[in-house]
């Protein structure tokens, strides 16, 4: 499973001109579910993001977390991470979990993060959707747990 951790300072998501989701200070966390992931993968990712150290402390140095920060979680399903892009100029999503699995695993994903966090909002599986952010830094780091073999 494939997280793209994006610092911050505002971040939504519209669909259908309507804002779904919205966040202050905080992380967007793009999610992309590959082929053999499944819900260990899903809660490890998750237990990453909500303790991964990327905003500053007093010292200017990345040492505080989501958690620490009491920051804002916008996860948002984005299966193009999971894109195989090693040749021509077309990407390949063989690598790619098929729908009904990404959207399972996104949703358990977005369950576990509520009942751990109070500050998680979410995006539409499937849907086309507008994210807006403003990147802070920019900090953005690329995470993943890699898939059951």
């Amino acid at each position: 499973m494939i997280g793209l951790l994006q610092r911050v300072s505002h971040a939504q998501v519209t669909v259908d001109g309507a804002v779904i989701a919205a966040i202050g200070r905080g992380l967007l966390v793009l999610v992309g579910v590959e082929n053999g992931d499944d819900k260990i993968q899903a809660e490890r990712l998750l237990e990453r993001v909500l303790g991964y150290r990327v905003f500053p402390d007093e010292a200017g140095k990345m040492n505080l977390s989501l958690r620490d920060i009491d920051g804002g979680l916008l996860l948002v399903p984005q299966f193009t991470l999971a894109a195989d892009t090693g040749k021509g100029a077309r990407p390949s999503f063989s690598s790619a979990a098929p729908p009904e699995i990404g959207r399972a695993l996104f949703d358990h994903m977005v369950a576990r993060a509520r009942a751990q966090y109070p500050h998680v909002g979410c995006g539409r599986f499937g849907a086309e959707m507008e994210v807006t952010l403003t990147n802070e830094g920019p900090v953005t780091f690329w995470l993943r747990v890699a898939p059951q073999t």
